[in-house]
């Protein structure tokens, strides 16, 4: 009796230990983060405000005459915002419903040979570095256009958002019960009238969890813009010039001493942004969880 208790009690000391031991592990794994986000939001709070969302970012010069008299920078990172929201729009037109019937494929032809290069090729795109990225579009796009482009930018976001869409949507279509597909097919439905009313919008919030998720991963991206879109220091609509982004600005703002304290705030509007994005794919996720 005596040892029996002895090993209970050594169990549920093993246990305790265990518990503190990952409590202390997950701590260790968020002090980083924390730390991160407390000094991003430490020094750039104080640098939003309206101008800093509507202005652009301001030259050099007035950068340098606004610190020799002791004011703040003015301008702001509207070229930034303005660009970073219209690349990834033009982007996303093009990569989700090319990545949603690419999966929906995937999901449904997954024997096929055709299927299995496809399936092998995505991760193999999934895996390539951003910056390899870049470089190949700017030989598809950039050289025969003879110029940087905020096009050329948009088909960068759009190679790196197409294989994570395309897992998301093959991934929730295979969880989706067969059941589902045959009772479409046995009230007379169509394959692919079955499959687009029916199938697709029972994995919607899944697919669009994916869609957002795929945006918090491009929207940071900096490798790719600088050899397709350049940059630019003037607000601007139009596609077919260089045109400035977030992630860009913050590279400029910390390699020029004069605009580098605009780095906190653009750096907090970055993970302001992504962290709403993955905040919202969490709740549908949650929300819509198949």
């Amino acid at each position: 009796m005596i040892t029996k208790d002895k090993n209970i009690q050594v169990r549920i000391l093993k246990n305790r230990l265990l518990y503190i031991g990952v409590c202390l592990l997950s701590a260790l794994t968020a002090i980083p983060l924390l730390a991160i986000l407390g000094e991003v939001l430490i020094k750039g709070w104080n640098q939003l405000g309206w101008s800093f969302f509507t202005e652009a970012t301001p030259n050099a010069y007035k950068a340098m005459m606004a610190a020799a008299a002791g004011e703040s920078v003015p301008g702001g990172i509207a070229n930034g915002i303005i660009g970073t929201f219209l690349m990834l729009l033009l982007a996303s037109v093009v990569a989700i419903p090319v990545g949603i019937f690419c999966g929906i494929c995937l999901s449904e032809y997954r024997k096929s040979w055709f299927a299995t290069v496809v399936s092998y090729l995505t991760d193999l795109l999934q895996g390539t570095p951003s910056i390899i990225i870049g470089i190949i579009t700017y030989i598809w796009v950039v050289v025969p256009m003879k110029g940087y482009s905020a096009f050329a930018g948009s088909v960068a976001l759009f190679i790196m958002m197409l294989p994570l869409i395309i897992r998301s949507t093959e991934e929730t279509m295979k969880a989706l019960p067969e059941t589902l597909k045959e009772a479409g097919l046995a009230l007379g439905g169509s394959y692919w009238r079955v499959m687009l009313q029916v199938m697709l919008p029972s994995a919607l919030g899944s697919i669009f969890t994916g869609i957002l998720l795929s945006i918090s991963r491009v929207v940071g991206e900096t490798a790719p813009l600088m050899f397709t879109a350049l940059g630019g220091a003037a607000i601007s609509w139009n596609m077919a010039r260089p045109m400035s982004a977030v992630p860009l600005l913050i590279w400029e703002f910390f390699n020029d001493p004069n605009l580098q304290n605009l780095v906190w705030g653009a750096s907090l509007f970055l993970l302001t942004f992504v962290l709403c994005l993955n905040l919202l794919a969490k709740r549908l996720a949650k929300k819509w969880k198949i």
